[in-house]
């Protein structure tokens, strides 16, 4: 297969403006979904489709990571991506009948308390249209063809954004539509994505034919890779689950409610960050497959602290405007999300870490450490979820939401830290430095933000506004602290000047 792959820059490039583009229409469509389905069904939505995806995760155990590893380094070799859509088809159809027999046992209601099965149905047809649509992803960034992937994506953020303002203003925008929304809009994502692989004389899938040999190479060379984490997948779908249905039985939907608008505000402050997260790991893949250590090692010190900053930018932000973004984004139904959303905000930031690192162990083999680190994280979480959220007649503290956003941000931080220590080792960098560098960034944005804040609540505008003009202040004066301290973002001024002078080019072809 010949075929030009766009640079990692041009890749990252296209990627961010695809999340740039999706950030304002991100923001209006959560407001509008919150507002139009309520606390209670939006906690419904977040509780069912989360643990299918739960539950679908248990089963890829990793595969799909090995599969774009795989991919990425063998781009020619069809089989293996015939031999996944095949595994992909048969779990599907496994998971179709597992649901089956728990509806006809009549054991629904032990693992959805207060859920309507018809809704748990369409939670399970989400749960796999959405990891056919992550397979996909993967096999578009391994062969090289982000830059018109991101251009689709684009073009279904807008698309989604006109039908969630259809069914808002039409008032028909309940839990059933909004199922059949997301059905809607991630088929048109896959085609838009299929299209670029035709147009790039690539199938979906290869009309290859695979004997039984072959079957078996591919399984044992999925199994060798994936084995290490047959366990550590069991023990996160079971603590994924555990935390959501503890929240639900302690907590009812309205907490579920809560905590789910401010996971879904969080995820947007990744925006920045998982354009590069794919595309970073397909480089660690070749560069370790071509025994490139010094590659891996220049990769990470180069992108890891730049990328946990931009993540770090708008999560403090919001963290410190956690009141007004609540009541923009939920309205006055989710007003007491507002310390839930708070510290959920701050969440990616550790998570772009966690990301990141991961995609070092996964690109290195490394599987048998991450599950061993995550196995430890994941079974003392259990105990803290339980403490947090439990009623005080067993003894928990019963905190709810908080209570589950409290674990979450805790027990990220820990995790990934020790991640960060082996990864450190691993490429012979200091891990003493990037442990500092995320303390002295939060707490740097902590301050700006802060001020920011303090100078416009002297200023006589709604709370929309005072918002905006408070954002536009804190972007000013963190822009200017990073133009003036480029080493924060392990940046040196000659690739400063070099970027800028690149960018002030680009404006003046165009002028």
């Amino acid at each position: 297969m010949e075929k030009k792959i766009d640079s990692l820059r041009k890749r990252y490039s296209f990627k961010l403006a695809a999340n740039l583009t999706g950030l304002p229409i991100s923001l209006v469509a959560q407001s509008l979904i919150a507002r139009g389905l309520g606390p209670i069904s939006y906690g419904d939505f977040n509780f069912l489709s989360n643990f299918f995806n739960q539950a679908v995760g248990l089963f890829d155990n990793g595969t799909s990571i090995s599969f774009y590893t795989k991919l990425s380094q063998r781009q020619n070799e069809k089989g293996i991506v015939k031999f996944y859509w095949s595994f992909t088809i048969i779990i599907s159809v496994l998971l179709a009948v597992l649901l089956a027999l728990i509806i006809v046992l009549k054991k629904g209601d032990l693992l959805f308390p207060g859920q309507q099965m018809k809704f748990v149905g369409l939670a399970l047809i989400w749960g796999m249209l959405t990891w056919f649509s992550q397979i996909i992803s993967k096999m578009i960034d391994a062969y090289g063809l982000t830059t018109g992937g991101e251009v689709i994506r684009a073009a279904q953020k807008v698309f989604s954004l006109v039908l969630i303002l259809g069914l808002f203003y039409t008032k028909i925008l309940d839990l059933t539509s909004f199922f059949f929304y997301n059905y809607v809009i991630i088929l048109a994502l896959c085609l838009g994505w299929v299209y670029i692989l035709k147009k790039n004389n690539i199938p979906l899938v290869p009309r290859v034919s695979l004997g039984r040999d072959q079957v078996k190479a591919y399984a044992r060379e999925f199994y060798h890779y994936s084995a290490p984490l047959i366990t550590y997948s069991l023990v996160s779908m079971l603590v994924g689950m555990f935390d959501l249905w503890l929240l639900q039985k302690f907590a009812g939907s309205l907490q579920q409610g809560f905590f789910a608008l401010s996971f879904r505000v969080s995820a947007i402050c990744l925006l920045f960050t998982t354009a590069m997260t794919p595309l970073l790991m397909r480089e660690f893949s070749v560069a370790f497959g071509s025994n490139n250590l010094p590659e891996m090692r220049k990769l990470f010190s180069r992108y890891v602290p730049l990328l946990y900053t931009i993540a770090a930018v708008l999560s403090v932000f919001l963290a410190v405007q956690a009141n007004e973004a609540t009541l923009i984004f939920g309205g006055k139904a989710f007003q007491e999300a507002s310390l839930p959303m708070a510290l959920m905000v701050l969440y990616p930031i550790h998570q772009t870490y966690g990301q990141l690192s991961g995609s070092v162990f996964y690109a290195s083999g490394q599987t048998r450490l991450y599950r061993n680190i995550g196995i430890i994280m994941m079974l003392v979480g259990i105990v803290v979820s339980f403490v947090l959220l439990a009623p005080r007649s067993l003894d928990g503290l019963d905190l709810g939401s908080l209570g589950l956003a409290i674990k979450m941000l805790a027990v990220q931080f820990i995790w990934v830290n020790i991640q960060l220590f082996f990864n450190a080792r691993f490429l012979s960098l200091s891990f003493r430095k990037y442990f500092l560098h995320q303390l002295l960034t939060v707490g740097l944005l902590g301050v700006i933000a802060f001020a920011s804040k303090t100078v416009l609540d002297f200023i006589p505008v709604d709370l929309f506004f005072s918002f905006i003009l408070s954002g536009l202040l804190y972007i000013a004066i963190t822009a200017t602290v990073f133009f003036l301290f480029p080493q924060i973002n392990s940046i040196s001024r000659d690739e400063q000047r070099r970027f800028l002078a690149a960018i002030s080019k680009k404006i003046l072809r165009t002028t």
